[in-house]
């Protein structure tokens, strides 16, 4: 996530030389490309984190954000 980055709430994903900005609400790839397995992994992390990222990219927003760690998939 980029700082007062522009709407709508996104995340950006690097998988080698491979980039990706993936919607926050459904999860669903906006632009960009990764490997098919990639993105399934980062489709389920969206699922289980999607309140975390959320909370990150409204304090992205912000002038002083607080960012919140995330736990990748395990």
């Amino acid at each position: 996530m980029y700082l007062r980055d522009h709407p709508p709430p996104h995340f950006h994903a690097r998988y080698g030389e491979h980039k990706a900005f993936f919607n926050i609400p459904d999860g669903e790839l906006i632009y960009g490309s990764l490997p098919r397995r990639a993105t399934r992994l980062v489709e389920a992390w969206v699922e289980l984190h999607r309140e975390e990222l959320m909370q990150n990219w409204e304090e992205s927003q912000k002038k002083y954000p607080t960012f919140t760690k995330i736990e990748p998939l395990r």
